[in-house]
C-alpha cells in the first residue's frame, strides 16, 4: 500500500543529502585556490550552458522513463563531478567538473517536484504542494546556510578533502532514491509506442501546451528573473564579503544568515494565501533590489542583511508559483514542463552571470 508520508519524507532526506556539503560555497571555495570573480563568472556560465542544453531532454527523460530513475542518474552526475574537481588543476578542468554538477542539477529540477506532486495528487492532497515545496526550499536553504557555514573549515582542510566527503553523501544518497515509489502517468494507449516516439510525443505535447497557455510562460520567465538576480547576489557575496574585511571566522555566519532569509520567505508565503501573485511578484522584485543596493555598500553588516532581504523575497515567490504551475501542468509532461522553467532560468543566468561578474568586481 502506497504511503504518502514515508514517499514524501525519502525526497525531504534525499534533499538533505545533495544540499548539505562541505563544497557548498564553491565560488569562496575557487576564490582561495586564486580564481577571480570574472573566472568564477565563466564557471557559473559553463553551468547554465550545460543547463540550457540537457534541461528540458532531461526532463523528457523523466517523463518516459520515470523520474526515480532520474533523481538516482542525478546524484552520480554529481559524485562524478566531485571526483574532476578533487583532480582539477585550471580552469577548464574547474568548467568540466561544473558541467557535470550541472547535469546533476537537470536530472533532479524536473523529477523531484514532478514525483511529489503526482504521489500527492494519487492521495487527492494537492492543496498540500505549496507546504512541501515551502519544506523543500526551507530544506535547501538550511542546508546551503549550514554548508557556507563550514566554508572557514573547507578552506582549512582543502578543496580535495571537502569534496571527497559529497562522495560519501553521495551513496547514502542513492540507498535513499532507490527506496521510493515510482508515480508515472502514462497514457495507456502510449504504453507499447517505442521510445522515441514516446521522448518526442513527450516534447510536442509539452510546448503545445505553452503555447496555448502563456500564462506558464510567463509565470516561469518572472520567477525565474528574481531568482537569478537573488542567486547571482548570494554567490558574489561569497567573495565580497572578505574584500569588506568581515573577520575569517564570522564569514560562515554571515553567509548562513544570508540563507535564512529564504527559509523566513517560504513560511510567510504560506500564510498570505489571499493576495494575489502581482502583488507578491512586486514584493518579491522590491527585496531583490534592496538587496543589490546593499550588497555596494561599504560594510558587511549592511551587505549580509541585503542578502537575507533578497531572500526572503526569492524564495516567497518561488513556493507561489511552483504551486501555481504545478495545478496548470498535465501529469504526462509534468517534469519536461518543470524543467522548462528550470531552462528559462538558465538562459537567463547565462546573460547575466559574466555581467553579475565585471558588475560585481569594478562597480
Amino acid at each position: 500500500m502506497f504511503n504518502i508520508k514515508k514517499q514524501l519524507s525519502r525526497l525531504y532526506s534525499s534533499s538533505i543529502l545533495g544540499n548539505l556539503s562541505l563544497t557548498g560555497a564553491w565560488v569562496a571555495i575557487l576564490a582561495a585556490r586564486g580564481y577571480s570573480l570574472v573566472e568564477i563568472g565563466i564557471a557559473e556560465t559553463v553551468f547554465h550552458i550545460t543547463s540550457l542544453i540537457f534541461e528540458i531532454p532531461s526532463g523528457v527523460l523523466a517523463d518516459v522513463f520515470g523520474r526515480k530513475k532520474m533523481l538516482i542518474v542525478s546524484t552520480i552526475m554529481r559524485m562524478i563531478g566531485n571526483i574532476i574537481m578533487i583532480f582539477s588543476f585550471n580552469l577548464l578542468t574547474v568548467c568540466l567538473s561544473i558541467a557535470f554538477h550541472a547535469l546533476s542539477y537537470n536530472f533532479s529540477s524536473g523529477s523531484g517536484d514532478a514525483l511529489a506532486y503526482d504521489s500527492i495528487k494519487l492521495c487527492n492532497m494537492e492543496s498540500g504542494f505549496e507546504k512541501y515545496e515551502s519544506n523543500q526550499l526551507i530544506i535547501y536553504r538550511l542546508c546551503s546556510g549550514i554548508s557556507t557555514l563550514c566554508a572557514g573549515f573547507a578552506l582549512t582542510i582543502g578543496h580535495r578533502i571537502a569534496y571527497s566527503t559529497d562522495l560519501i553523501t553521495g551513496v547514502i544518497q542513492i540507498m535513499v532514491l532507490s527506496s521510493l515509489h515510482e508515480i508515472y502517468a502514462e497514457n495507456p494507449q502510449k504504453s507499447n509506442e517505442n521510445i522515441c516516439k514516446k521522448l518526442i510525443d513527450c516534447f510536442k505535447e509539452s510546448f503545445k501546451f505553452l503555447k496555448e497557455v502563456r500564462k506558464a510562460m510567463g509565470l516561469m520567465l518572472c520567477n525565474s528573473l528574481v531568482g537569478a538576480v537573488d542567486i547571482l547576489l548570494l554567490f558574489f557575496l561569497q567573495a565580497k564579503l572578505p574584500e569588506r574585511n568581515i573577520p575569517q571566522w564570522a564569514l560562515g555566519f554571515a553567509l548562513l544568515f544570508m540563507e535564512m532569509g529564504g527559509i523566513v520567505g517560504s513560511k510567510l508565503i504560506l500564510k498570505l494565501p489571499k493576495i494575489s501573485y502581482k502583488w507578491i511578484y512586486a514584493i518579491a522584485v522590491s527585496l531583490v533590489t534592496i538587496g543589490f543596493i546593499a550588497e555596494h555598500s561599504p560594510y558587511y553588516s549592511l551587505m549580509a542583511l541585503g542578502g537575507f532581504i533578497a531572500a526572503v523575497g526569492d524564495d516567497a515567490l518561488q513556493v507561489r508559483t511552483n504551486a501555481i504551475l504545478q495545478d496548470m501542468f498535465p501529469s504526462e509532461q509534468r517534469a519536461t514542463l518543470t524543467s522548462v522553467e528550470s531552462f528559462s532560468f538558465s538562459v537567463i543566468m547565462i546573460v547575466l552571470s559574466p555581467l553579475a561578474g565585471f558588475v560585481f568586481t569594478y562597480w
